[in-house]
């Protein structure tokens, strides 16, 4: 596969002068952004500590998005970087190598940031831009941003201003489908299922990966057809996503952040607040295959919880009002305030742990319900999963594994990623490779890494993309 013609450069007697190889990609890529063709040959996701990079931001302001991706092989300059911008998170996907180490090729760097905080997510790259200009040699204006999102649009000028570069907007949903494409041909255990059994099964590429069905969970959720590379259809979404969750638990429970509600959601107990199956009938509905684990209504035991409140405390007034032969009349605002009073009550008698458990549950089994329903129109078997809603939290993918291995009756499969939710970045990251340039062939005898939640630690030396402990599904 070679590259573009490149431009000649003209001597001083005139005649084409020959650049150096280093010279000439530079050109090159400085040329067309974007273009560099990413030498995939090896890759694998890093099994050392995430680098610390080499800016000066405070790493409050962002948070790292897991493990790299080692491109051993690459060792092109690279002239742009990546960012999708949705409406809750902005994330950042840039190359880097260092010239002073040992270490061959370079390495994809996965970062977010909160989209509130865009002003943070900008002077990152403008940083960046700096640093590409002291490792490159280049000019300021050589680096091009490659943007997809919402965000994209909405905060172009202050990219461009920011940063006074090229900002070249990419499309969402044809990212988000390179990004995957991407991810699933070429980064070994990168792909996996889950069941509580066996919670990371990796997958191994397959020559036929179409067609599958992408649910893409960010602030809402959207699910796309692929038909093969680069074909897409938009089939069907819902409102009820990320930002569903984030919003409501923020009400509910005071939580800062979607970290800190899935801290608590680890922590809860769901049965306090959901109506199950066992609550109705006192055992399992096994005429219609409902164990009396299954959530029959989420959040129906609060409205029943309150409604007994309120009668014990009607019981409380009634005895002390033998004791006032009259009482004072009361004003429409004294009931309003009367009422928020009781439902802060009430709100306060669950738990917060509790609660975003069961908001958790409510807004996965939704998600999963529809994508099994859309799944079963459009006779698409294989399901993948991403967005940042995901996040790797065991409790998320098992409900979403579960409702479309429930509702199939084991005849569709739901997918993970490690990197779920940068599909967007990563795919405008590589929007302008030359299709089919990938170089997945030889990942075998290549360091990789056994993934746990929570983070992940060296599985030594492995064979054909598999690790010490981890089963590879065909």
């Amino acid at each position: 596969m070679s590259p573009a013609p490149q431009q000649q450069n003209i001597d001083a007697t005139g005649k084409p002068q020959r650049l150096s190889a280093a010279t000439e990609t530079l050109h090159n890529t400085i040329a067309h952004p974007g273009n560099v063709y990413i030498n995939v040959q090896g890759a694998y996701i890093a099994d050392d500590d995430q680098p610390k990079t080499p800016l000066s931001i405070h790493s409050d302001d962002y948070e790292s998005g897991g493990r790299d991706i080692r491109l051993p092989n690459h060792t092109d300059v690279v002239s742009h970087i990546a960012v999708d911008i949705g409406g809750s998170l902005a994330k950042v996907v840039y190359f880097s190598r260092d010239p002073t180490s040992q270490e061959l090729g370079g390495r994809l760097n996965f970062l977010k940031f909160e989209t509130d905080r865009i002003e943070e997510c900008i002077e990152f790259m403008r940083e960046l831009k700096l640093h590409y200009q002291t490792i490159n040699g280049s000019k300021p204006a050589d680096l091009t941003v490659m943007a997809t999102g919402g965000g994209a649009f909405k905060y172009y000028d202050r990219i461009r201003q920011a940063l006074e570069v090229e900002v070249l907007r990419e499309d969402e949903m044809e990212c988000l489908i390179i990004g995957l494409d991407f991810f699933i041909t070429e980064i070994p255990c990168e792909v996996f299922t889950y069941s509580p059994e066996d919670p990371m099964q990796f997958v191994e590429a397959r020559p036929d990966i179409y067609p599958y069905l992408l649910v893409n969970i960010g602030s809402g959720v959207s699910m796309v057809k692929v038909s093969g590379p680069r074909q897409y259809e938009r089939i069907g979404g819902t409102s009820l996503g990320g930002g569903t969750l984030w919003g409501l638990l923020s009400l509910l429970t005071g939580a800062r952040n979607f970290e800190d509600m899935l801290r608590l959601a680890d922590k809860g107990d769901n049965t306090s607040v959901d109506m199950l199956v066992g609550d109705i009938y006192g055992t399992d509905y096994g005429k219609i295959g409902l164990k009396s684990t299954t959530i029959a209504s989420s959040f129906g035991k609060v409205y029943k919880r309150k409604r007994e409140a309120e009668r014990e405390a009607e019981d409380h007034g009634n005895l002390l009002g033998h004791h006032h032969h009259s009482a004072p009349a009361v004003s429409v605002d004294d009931e309003a305030a009367a009422a928020a009073a009781d439902n802060e009550h009430a709100a306060r008698s669950f738990k917060p742990e509790d609660v975003s458990k069961s908001l958790l549950y409510a807004v996965s089994n939704n998600i999963g319900q529809i994508a099994y329903l859309h799944a079963e129109k459009h006779n698409l078997k294989r399901i993948y999963f991403g967005g940042s809603f995901i996040g790797g939290h065991r409790q998320t993918m098992n409900t979403l594994a579960y409702a479309i291995k429930f509702w199939s009756k084991g005849e569709k499969q739901a997918y993970f990623l490690r990197h779920e939710g940068y599909l967007g970045a990563v795919g405008a990251f590589l929007k302008r490779q030359p299709r089919n340039w990938g170089r997945r062939n030889s990942v075998e005898g290549v360091g990789a890494v056994r993934p746990v939640f929570g983070g992940a630690v060296p599985a030594g030396r492995v064979s054909n993309g598999g690790g010490v402990g981890e089963r590879v599904v065909g």
